[in-house]
């Protein structure tokens, strides 16, 4: 609830928390069910969710979801959309850091920023406080490779009046994702650069890559769990309220499926999916009972 500063929230919170968005298909609806959930990354707990009906909608939506929670300490990561300078002083009051991503929504932040980290990308950051991290992973067919600048000293070179628009802005950050498939090692070699803004006065690159990097794993993690687990894309309620309760529902039955653990007779804990446990509540009373109270 609003204003709420229970120790439980404070630690689930106390960790990277995103905030983004799914479109939820309705059949009243052409523009469908915009719903913006706030996701707890190392706990995989959905903490608030808020729906709007229009796309304009989710800007005013995401105020009001952070209002609901206890943020202090936390890193708050939200898509390029919630780059806004009342989100970021929203977040800071609430004691709680921000990182956001840059695109063309802010056009003249966005070039600034870009320019300012290519550039020193070039130069190798020859003179600038930054921290470094670089990983590679392989999976899905490919292998992926991500370098990760943080800077806080290229935020000094920010002019002046656009520095002052943004609360507490402390560093600047750039992710590099070069993607190759594995069935092509000779192939095409695809390289994006996705730009960030921080409250963060510090150059912990492995903080800022663990954090963005979580961000992006809510599809995994939450999205297509609703969708593959509990089949929210095939739901077609038509009327009142109901794709809205039921979403919270969902997500509230996949909070108590994923902290309850099903443990051998050794006291072991059986490593099961969610659609298995899902299962495991409608063969035994037992399990339901404690799937509940997880």
């Amino acid at each position: 609830a609003k204003g709420c500063s229970s120790p439980w929230m404070a630690r689930r919170c106390a960790a990277a928390l995103g905030v983004r968005g799914a479109r939820r298909p309705c059949i009243w609806s052409a523009a469908g069910l915009a719903l913006r959930s706030a996701f707890v990354s190392s706990n995989q707990l959905v903490l608030g969710q808020l729906a709007t009906d229009a796309k304009s909608n989710e800007i005013t939506a995401i105020p009001k979801l952070l209002a609901m929670l206890e943020l202090t300490g936390a890193t708050v990561t939200i898509d390029a959309m919630g780059c806004q300078r009342e989100i970021a002083q929203q977040i800071t009051g609430q004691k709680a850091d921000y990182i956001l991503a840059v695109k063309d929504n802010q056009p003249t932040l966005h070039e600034k920023v870009k320019g300012l980290l290519d550039e020193a990308i070039l130069d190798g950051f020859e003179g600038l406080a930054h921290g470094y991290v670089e990983k590679t992973e392989q999976g899905h067919g490919r292998i992926e490779n991500r370098r990760v600048w943080v800077s806080t000293d290229l935020v000094k070179s920010l002019d002046a009046e656009l520095l002052s628009l943004w609360p507490e802005l402390a560093s600047v950050a750039v992710v590099e994702s070069t993607r190759q498939d594995l069935a092509d090692l000779g192939g095409q070699v695809s390289v994006e650069r996705r730009y960030f803004i921080s409250s963060h006065d510090h150059t912990d690159a492995e903080l800022f890559a663990r954090a963005i990097r979580a961000h992006w794993g809510i599809e995994n993690q939450l999205h297509w769990r609703l969708d593959v687990s509990m089949n929210e894309d095939q739901c077609r309620l038509r009327t009142g309220c109901g794709a809205e309760n039921f979403s919270r529902l969902r997500r509230i039955a996949m909070n108590k499926l994923k902290r309850w653990e099903i443990r051998k007779e050794n006291g072991k804990v059986r490593k099961t999916s969610l659609r298995l446990k899902q299962k495991a509540c409608g063969w035994s009373h037992k399990f339901l009972i404690e799937a509940l109270l997880a």
